[in-house]
């Protein structure tokens, strides 16, 4: 049997019957889990996830329908609130996310067939994303050309407004022969239902379709990605998602045009001058920086009665900063705190000096700074989520000094 979402998906209201309302869990992650009701129906508009397309939503008597599953022929209402076993309700569906799951999911039969037909190139799993979907096809490569004329092809088909239609066959039926089918689910009982595109597909199907390909509007096919073991990942959208699409695509090639100052034409020969010009400005202050490095470490040398504690925090340096100036410095009698990232909040640091003595005060230097790090050869290196605390820091070396000289 089918349900009444799978005769006629276009349906948004219907009315049933309670079968069953049993208390259940909804597992949200391995360690939340949401109490409420499992509602079985004598039959439903609301879709089981299943052959690859995710589950309606809707409600029940106005109850929101929070998941729906699939048990052997039946589907399984989870809601928050118990039904009573008998009662007549009344379901709608949320008609935005089942019509753009329609399109997806025959916008894939479609691309399936002509691509398998075309260019023998069989589909060995789809994902309907929430926003891009993609077809693993079971070849290694699929070249631009390829795309490209596949995209026309199955274009040209939406416009020739074909119909697609569902209807059931009976399990050994000599027909079913002749269906393309990646199998049935292992607990399948009752008639196979199976989706034609007329004079181009017959596949066994359990989802929910348009039933005319001009219901798709258009499909985009938008990349090709590598897939896994030897096989190739189509990303598409079809329908609606590609007016998003699009409209997303025209917001930010407007953007582009105000930041870039040129036409859209021109947008990627100018980013590509700005990334050029940015590396050369980018490699002439990492120059600069390393000379302030060396001037730093050469100031604090140059003192003739010089602290024995050196600080030093600049906001935009980097480890090989940190580590020009203790390098320069060297581990003799001073200890040398330095820091870079934002000052009042996280960062890394650089505590170098005597090995034994950074040994002792590197972790209270990491503790004051709410961070963490290890010690090696003199040098202590770590993270910082509370760089503001520096002076406190500074206080700790200090206060070693102190206790040192009291010995």
């Amino acid at each position: 049997m089918a349900l009444q979402c799978q005769q006629n998906s276009y349906l948004t209201e219907f009315s049933s019957k309670v079968v069953s309302c049993n208390p259940g869990q909804l597992v949200i992650s391995k360690k939340k889990k949401q109490p409420g009701y499992e509602v079985i129906l004598e039959d439903t508009i609301l879709f089981p996830e299943g052959g690859g397309q995710p589950d309606d939503r809707g409600k029940i008597n106005d109850v929101d329908v929070i998941r729906v599953t699939r048990k052997q022929n039946q589907a399984v209402h989870f809601v928050e609130t118990p039904l009573e076993v008998g009662s007549e309700v009344k379901m709608e569906v949320d008609w935005t996310r089942r019509f753009d799951h329609m399109q997806q999911h025959s916008g894939q039969h479609l691309i399936t067939a002509i691509a398998e037909a075309k260019f023998g190139y069989k589909t060995t799993s789809w994902d309907l994303g929430s926003k891009v979907s993609s077809i693993e096809m079971d070849t290694p490569t699929i070249t631009l050309e390829q795309l490209s004329e596949l995209e026309r092809e199955v274009n040209e088909c939406i416009r020739r407004q074909i119909p697609m239609t569902p209807r059931l066959l009976e399990p050994g039926s000599p027909e079913l022969e002749q269906v393309r089918s990646r199998g049935l689910p292992d607990d399948h009982i009752g008639p196979v239902r199976v989706v034609e595109i007329e004079g181009i597909d017959h596949n066994t199907c359990c989802g929910t379709h348009v039933s005319n390909l001009a219901h798709l509007q258009a499909i985009k096919l938008l990349s090709l990605e590598k897939g896994k073991k030897g096989k190739t990942n189509v990303m598409f959208v079809a329908g609606n998602r590609v007016l998003d699409f699009v409209g997303r695509a025209y917001d930010r090639e407007k953007g582009l045009t105000g930041i870039l100052k040129c036409p859209p034409e021109e947008h990627v020969e100018m980013a590509d001058k700005l990334q050029k010009s940015l590396r050369i400005s980018n490699k002439t202050c990492t120059g600069l920086l390393r000379d302030v490095a060396v001037l730093e470490a050469q100031r604090y040398k140059s003192q003739p009665n010089r602290d024995p504690v050196f600080c030093l925090h600049r906001k935009e340096g980097d480890s090989e900063f940190m580590n020009i100036i203790a390098n320069e410095v060297g581990n003799e009698n001073a200890l040398v705190l330095l820091s870079v990232g934002d000052e009042k909040g996280a960062g890394t640091f650089l505590l170098s000096g005597p090995a034994d003595v950074v040994e002792a005060v590197g972790p209270k230097v990491a503790e004051v700074l709410e961070g963490k790090g290890a010690a090696k050869r003199g040098r202590f290196q770590g993270k910082a989520t509370k760089l503001a605390n520096l002076k406190l820091a500074e206080e700790v070396l200090r206060e070693h000094f102190k206790t040192q000289e009291a010995a």
